[in-house]
Parts: structure tokens; sequence; C-alpha cells
């Protein structure tokens, strides 16, 4: 369990920094942190990863034995870097070193509530993309397109050299199988299911009257399904088309799914960033 900061000041000294996302193209989480760092007004670089190439760097910078994306790095005046990995630690640093940030309510029990709604649909991100996954794979020249669409020229060409390895041991890392996918789906309706009850009062946001972290998690996380125009991969005719899960249940008219496309509509318009391949 992450302990949760206090809602106050930073501690720390006042001194020019410089943030850099990394993150991969597809990731929800990464959107996530991407999202919360523009609606909070924190410049920021922007690196996409190529995906079995992140490995390295992923481990040295994240100190931690995982590989995952997002991480963010400042670089401070002194020359010192700072990483921090995952997307929920992501979040409660910025608030603290930059904060208090004004997506995260500064009353304590609508603090935590706004965290746990974050912890809830944070939990089902490994299901949105097993259960992507398990169809999506049988178009691996889309899937290769989208994982080197970032990928200097060489790793571009060895991506595809080792697209077979590196789909298994993806596939083995996400546990990609019928059953596990089917558990997965199960769980995504129940979130979908709870997301719609929150909003059957006519809500907009899920806690307090403006966008929050509850907010951007539960969009940002969803968007694979909802496919929001503003999304560079959901958005696309090869993603819409032929990558988006299938299944009745999720069909893009449900009101959770509509709900994120409003949030997208109105607070992920045209928001210039700089990316780099990596």
């Amino acid at each position: 369990m992450l302990t949760v900061p206090s809602p106050c000041r930073s501690k720390y000294p006042m001194e020019p920094v410089g943030l850099t996302l990394f993150t991969f193209a597809m990731s929800h989480y990464s959107e996530k942190i991407r999202w919360v760092l523009q609606a909070s007004s924190l410049p920021f670089r922007e690196v996409i990863m190529t995906p079995a190439f992140h490995m390295l760097p992923a481990l040295r910078m994240g100190g931690q034995g995982q590989t995952t994306l997002p991480i963010l790095r400042e670089q401070r005046l002194n020359g010192r870097q700072v990483h921090v990995q995952d997307s929920t630690r992501i979040l409660l640093w910025l608030d603290e070193r930059h904060g208090p940030l004004g997506l995260l309510p500064q009353g304590v029990e609508l603090r935590e509530e706004c965290l746990a709604i974050e912890d809830r649909f944070d939990n089902i991100g490994r299901d949105i993309a097993r259960f992507l996954y398990l169809d999506a794979f049988r178009h691996d020249d889309k899937i290769l397109a989208l994982w080197t669409d970032h990928a200097q020229g060489w790793k571009h060409r060895l991506v595809r050299l080792g697209y077979p390895l590196i789909k298994q041991v993806f596939k083995f890392r996400l546990n990609i199988t019928p059953s596990a996918a089917k558990r997965s789906e199960e769980r995504i309706l129940q979130a979908l299911a709870w997301l719609e009850g929150r909003l059957s009062d006519g809500r907009l946001y899920l806690v307090g009257s403006r966008l929050s972290v509850a907010d951007i998690t539960a969009a940002s996380l969803l968007a694979p399904l909802a496919c929001p125009s503003q999304h560079p991969v959901y958005s696309t005719p090869d993603y819409v088309g032929l990558l988006r899960p299938r299944s009745i249940s999720l069909d893009m008219n449900r009101p959770a799914l509509v709900w994120v496309r409003k949030l997208y509509d109105l607070h992920r318009g045209d928001m210039p960033q700089l990316r780099q391949a990596a």
C-alpha cells in the first residue's frame, strides 16, 4: 500500500527542473500521467520507447527490478536526476514535489475517495491490455506498425526480426490466454457497471464538481475501449476497425464509454508536447 502524502506544499527548495516522461504509445497508464502533467500545466518532454528496447533503460531508471512504463525523470539544476516509476507513484510524487495538484482534492475525505477510484481503475489496466491483445495479435502487421511507429530505423528492423519471440514473451508476461482474457473481461464489465452506477445521478465528474485524478484515471484506462478521437492511437481506423476488443457488452454506445469520450472532448483538446523516439 502506497503512503498518501498529505496535501501540503512541496518541502523541496525551488529550483529549475526539467521533466521527461518515458512512455509507450499504446500505454493507457502513460496516457494517464501525460494527461495529469498537461492538465497541471507542468512542462515536460515525452520520449516514446520501443518495446523490447525499453527494458534495460527501464530497469536502470526505475531501480525496482521492473520494466514497466511510464517513468518520469526530473533533471535538477545541480545535475542530479530523480526517476519515479509507476503511474500512481508518479502522481503522488508530483503532488508532493510540484503540488499541491489541483487534480487532487485537498479535503481528506474527498482526497481518499479520489485515490480509491484511481486505484479501482488502475487495477483493471492489465485486464484491458490482456483482453485487447488476445484478439489484436491476430493482426501482427498492425501491432508491429504501432510498436515501431516511433522507432529509429535500426530498432525498427530489429523489432520486426525479433517480433515472434517478443510476442511470445509479451503473451507470457501478461498471461494472454483465452481463459485469463475471459476473467479479465468479467472484471472490466464489473468496473464499467460500477462507473455507470456512479454516473447514474447525472454527474459529470466522479469526485466533487471538477476534473480530478479519479476522472483522468478512469477515462485513460478505458480509452482503449472507448476510442476517443483525441487519442493518437486509439482513434486510428486500424485500431478501431481491427484491434479494439470485440464484445457485445463493450458496445461503443455503452454509457460508461460515452462518458469517456465526453471527458476527452471537454479536457483533451490539442495540447502541444515535444516527443522523441527512443
